[in-house]
């Protein structure tokens, strides 16, 4: 259908926001399709939980893989709303310093800092002593705030504009934020208040060891791309060997034909970033390059 082939298209070719939106969006649409279907049949869904992060360490144990799924996993619609719009608006402040694999490996390292120290405090607190065998873990809230703190860390002094409020520097919105995170620990949401907190710690690292000369992000996106190379069907390669020009115009016609391409090509790059070329775009930005 037309349509899907719209959807590949866009994933394809889109940044790394459009293709995290469009994985968490195609798990919730997938996972509440499955609970209407199980609904319908008068029964409960008994796998979700296989998903959702546990903290107790037991259960971890026996769902490792749960601590990268979660952060991809939503149940409510106002939830994954909310963590998408705010994923679109700062992730592309994020990009205005950092590239789009940068972007990609702070949203697992958020998540992964949200998920362990929820599990830490759940094992630690007493007051979760009595939930730590039945609380789970689920949504992109804390690899969401990791991106939008690091932009805040990275230029505390821009302004964006709140619905009512008007044009606030993004310190001040990291600061709310992580006011109301600690005091929410105390209300009903105390874990995912707590993996907000990771996510904060996550953000504030990174700017502060990439200040220093440190990407803790490329240990991450160098096994992204290891399992995408692995994953990625091998392609032959055909040797192509092109006609040299018969004359003069037919010459200078070709010289102009490049020069035009690789202007598009750099136009791309500071629009969208090196990420965003196809490999065709990469080789002929590197032939131009020799």
């Amino acid at each position: 259908m037309e349509i899907f082939d719209e959807i590949k298209a866009s994933f394809r070719e889109g940044s790394v926001i459009t293709r995290l939106i469009y994985v968490n969006l195609a798990v919730f649409l997938a996972f509440r399709v499955i609970y209407v279907v199980f609904f319908l049949a008068g029964k409960s869904v008994p796998f979700i939980e296989w998903f959702e992060l546990p903290s107790g360490i037991g259960m971890l144990l026996k769902q490792p893989w749960s601590l990268l799924t979660y952060m991809f996993l939503h149940f409510d619609f106002i939830h994954i709303l909310f963590n998408l719009l705010v994923l679109y608006w700062f992730g592309r402040i994020f990009l205005d310093y950092y590239d789009q694999k940068q972007l990609l490996g702070l949203y697992f390292i958020g998540g992964l800092s949200g998920g362990l120290l929820y599990i830490l405090a759940y094992n630690v607190f007493p007051a979760f002593q009595q939930v730590v065998s039945s609380s789970y873990l689920l949504g992109a809230s804390a690899s969401i705030i990791a991106i939008l703190i690091a932009a805040a860390v990275r230029d505390p002094n821009r302004e964006v504009h709140l619905f009512l409020i008007g044009r606030v520097p993004l310190k001040y919105v990291a600061l709310f934020m992580v006011f109301s995170y600690i005091i929410g620990i105390s209300t009903s949401n105390a874990g995912g208040n707590i993996a907000h907190l990771g996510g904060v710690l996550a953000g504030y690292w990174f700017v502060a060891f990439h200040r220093k000369g440190r990407d803790i992000s490329s240990g991450v996106t160098r096994l992204i791309d290891r399992v995408e190379g692995m994953a990625r069907p091998r392609k032959n390669f055909r040797i192509v060997h092109k006609r040299p020009p018969r004359d003069d115009y037919e010459y200078n016609r070709q010289r102009a034909a490049d020069h035009e391409e690789l202007n598009r090509i750099l136009d791309k790059i500071a629009q969208e970033g090196y990420e965003s070329l196809s490999r065709s775009e990469k080789e002929t930005l590197f032939r131009h390059g020799k």
